[in-house]
């Protein structure tokens, strides 16, 4: 018997939620294939079989914490699956004179060609399910030839790049959520009167099933759903939080992008959203104000030399925030391929430890959801998180006159323990001055 067990879960992590057998006791396994999914605070853990076999039994059921090391199942390596008798026996008396005349043509017909079985990782079924594409037409890269939810993405994309439309192929950037982000949780998305900062929205809500008599329906907290909990309690009673406003003129970076967008998509692959630019702009921001892009540690101040960004991404398994390491020394390109990259990888649940730890800033955006104004709550430990909403156009006075222009309320939500109201309302001029007047940032 080999035992699967519940593998290291990252930095800081000690408990996931069994979310999902893939495997049933008594079916076959290929070594490397998915047993068992884990959800963590963080991310979702896909478990293997070490070798091939049968699964010969389940420790845990779903919906049990479980922690590192438990036991999970076991795998029989020495037997081998098979149909019952049932399934592939035809008995040949049944029907009598009547079932052999029916079957003798069948007998003169060739019989169908056998579709392969196609080897895929659940959460590759499930994004395949969604998106319309056929497994069997996806070369597998995993262990043994398995189908991960990469390959699904990469044939996604591919027929794309060469001119084609896939099938249920995803329209654009990250999807977002609401403002309002503990360490796993808030969105980003573009805000956007026509116009979008990320155009993957979730594909929908998850809704607990009701019986028709039932009124109400009691549901188990996951693990994500928990954690995000905690951080939003954690982050309201630890921090002196305040929200700043302001509006941004988004009438000069809409004409730039729309310039640009065409240009950018057939020469680099990728859609030129909002996104990058408020991210730069940001980033400009932090070096004229380090310490928005600071944290507490006891009694002290540490001051960051680079910025890793946080976007934050709603996904079905729940929200998360993403980084962009080092997003001050990369260009509005690079940046937009990365929050790209990172958005479908937590759509499709394969976003690792590293990619959501580490991160200095968190930018939110409820916008794509018809968010007007909202006040986002910090991403605990850091003393700075920008909410972005959706653009509308308004009467401004300009120059004495009455002018109607696309506009985007921002809020700026901090720590007043270390940020001061002064050093906050000039942050947020900063990026509103970058964003209204975006040739800025090449000279910045």
């Amino acid at each position: 018997m080999i035992a699967i067990k519940v593998p290291p879960l990252g930095e800081s992590i000690v408990e996931a939620t069994v979310s999902r057998w893939a495997k049933q006791v008594g079916e076959s396994v290929a070594a490397g294939e998915t047993v068992v999914e884990l959800d963590t605070d963080k991310v979702t853990v896909e478990v293997p079989a070490l070798k091939s076999g049968v699964l010969a039994s389940q420790a845990k059921h779903e919906g049990d914490a479980v922690k590192v090391d438990d036991l999970l199942g076991e795998v029989d390596d020495t037997a081998v699956a098979t149909a019952s008798a049932a399934d592939v026996a035809v008995p040949a008396a049944a029907g009598g004179p009547q079932a052999a005349a029916s079957a003798s043509p069948a007998a003169d017909s060739p019989p169908p060609p056998a579709r392969a079985a196609v080897r895929a990782s659940p959460a590759a079924e499930r994004l395949a399910v969604k998106e319309g594409v056929d497994l069997s037409r996806v070369a597998g890269t995993g262990r043994g030839g398995v189908v991960s939810t990469p390959d699904v993405l990469d044939h996604m994309v591919r027929p794309a790049a060469s001119g084609g439309a896939p099938s249920g192929a995803p329209s654009g950037a990250p999807s977002g959520a609401p403002s309002g982000a503990p360490a796993a949780a808030a969105a980003p998305q573009a805000p956007g009167a026509g116009s979008r900062l990320n155009s993957l929205a979730p594909t929908g809500a998850r809704t607990p099933s009701a019986a028709s008599s039932s009124r109400e329906t009691r549901e188990k907290m996951t693990t994500r759903r928990k954690r995000i909990a905690d951080n939003l309690v954690q982050a309201q009673h630890v921090t002196a939080h305040l929200t700043t406003f302001n509006e941004i003129d988004m009438s000069a970076v809409t004409a730039l992008r729309n310039r640009m967008r065409e240009r950018v998509e057939q020469e680099q692959g990728i859609k030129l959203t909002f996104m990058p630019f408020f991210v730069k702009a940001t980033c400009l921001a932090l070096r004229q104000f380090p310490v928005v892009n600071a944290q507490i540690d006891g009694d002290s101040i540490v001051y960051r030399h680079y910025v890793n960004m946080g976007i934050a991404v709603a996904a079905e398994q729940g929200l998360v925030v993403p980084v962009i390491r080092d997003a001050d020394q990369k260009g509005l390109i690079a940046v937009s391929r990365e929050i790209v990259d990172v958005a479908t990888r937590a759509r499709a649940g394969k976003l690792a430890i590293d990619d959501l730890t580490g991160g200095t800033f968190t930018i939110t955006n409820g916008g794509v959801f018809g968010s007007l104004v909202s006040t986002p709550i910090l991403n605990y430990p850091q003393v700075g998180i920008l909410g972005l909403h959706k653009i509308q156009d308004r009467p401004i006075a300009v120059q004495g006159q009455v002018v109607i222009r696309p506009m985007m309320y921002v809020a700026l939500s901090y720590d007043h323990r270390i940020v001061d109201g002064q050093q906050a309302v000039m942050f947020v001029v900063r990026i509103k001055e970058l964003i209204e007047d975006p040739a800025a940032m090449l000279v910045a």
